[in-house]
């Protein structure tokens, strides 16, 4: 009786070239036929993720990677050798190595069971330049840009970086200054980041609305306030920039002007810094409700202190019954 065939030893398939990482793959074990037909060979059924008639990744392999080697390309990856091929898988291996920020291309091709990667790698950062700043130096900007040399450039940081430089320049009441950022390529997938800078005029109050007022005008209420509109002999006033802190600030002197004419009640609704089409100038609008306005009733003064004349005390007041009513004078009295 003849004996068995022999069974082969499991192989596995690489990939040639430098640039180009693989997945092994083993081939199939050939099992022998029953001895009294013996059958030729055969390769054994896909794995069970494979369905009838549908492609099946055999080995996926990488093209165009130079810092990175191609099996940490292929970590960041789900699709393994054995999966089902369709269109689908394509497309989350490109979403799943866009998402890495580390690829400028990546495409996916598929061949006979192979799919190779090929994919662009993102430059790295040699210098980081500024051009045309002169209100702020670069020791108060360089700090506050993130992407640095050797690291990876991604346009995600670049943008953050551009969003926190405008920040600062707003911060100084530029709200006109625009940053526009250039890539200057060099050898051996080098870049250098310029970030070109338009620092525009410094943003002034063009107009003041003041919304509810029927006590006092409007000049009268603006005179109240730290913030002024900016005008041909004013222009060059510290006053007339816009500050949102000075917003603040002038709600508070609308309050306490009110209250010494006898709106205990008097609020600001509502103010709002509005930046004009042109983008150099802002337009300020107060909503505010007055309210009803007091008098003073009887006012005196008692206390159970011993030998304490609260007569005397009362009549040396500077408010009286029917005096409209004055937070700071009460104020000033208690102290």
């Amino acid at each position: 009786m003849p004996s068995p065939a022999p069974v082969e030893a499991p192989a596995s398939v690489p990939v040639a070239g430098s640039d180009t990482g693989t997945v092994p793959v083993q081939t199939p074990a050939r099992t022998p036929a029953p001895a009294a037909t013996r059958a030729p060979a055969s390769v054994t059924p896909a794995p069970a993720a494979a369905v009838a008639g549908q492609e099946t990744v055999r080995q996926i392999a990488v093209a165009g990677a130079q810092r990175l080697e191609p099996n940490t390309i292929l970590s960041y990856i789900r699709l393994r050798p054995g999966d089902a091929w369709n269109q689908a898988a394509g497309d989350q291996v490109l979403q799943e190595l866009y998402a890495t920020e580390l690829f400028s291309n990546v495409s996916v091709d598929y061949d006979a069971g192979t799919v190779t990667i090929n994919v662009v790698e993102n430059p790295v950062v040699n210098r980081i330049l500024l051009e045309g700043n002169s209100r702020i130096k670069e020791d108060k900007i360089l700090p506050e840009i993130k992407l640095a040399p050797r690291q990876i450039f991604t346009r995600s940081k670049v943008r953050a970086d551009v969003a926190r430089i405008i920040e600062l320049y707003k911060r100084q009441g530029r709200f006109a200054a625009t940053v526009e950022p250039k890539m200057v390529s060099l050898a051996q997938n080098r870049v250098d980041v310029v970030f070109e800078i338009n620092e525009g005029p410094k943003s002034k109050v063009r107009q003041i609305n003041i919304i509810g007022n029927e006590a006092f005008g409007d000049g009268e209420l603006k005179g109240e306030m730290v913030t002024k509109e900016a005008r041909l002999l004013s222009f060059f006033s510290s006053n007339t920039s816009y500050d949102p802190d000075r917003l603040a600030f002038d709600q508070q002197k609308l309050r306490q002007f009110y209250l010494t004419q006898g709106y205990a009640d008097f609020r600001v609704v509502s103010a709002v810094a509005e930046l004009t089409p042109d983008k150099e100038d802002f337009i300020i609008t107060y909503v505010v409700e007055e309210g009803q306005r007091y008098k003073f009733g009887d006012v005196k003064v008692e206390s159970q202190l011993r030998d304490f004349d609260s007569a005397r005390l009362t009549t040396g007041l500077g408010m009286k019954a029917g005096d409209w009513y004055d937070a700071k004078l009460v104020e000033d009295t208690v102290e």
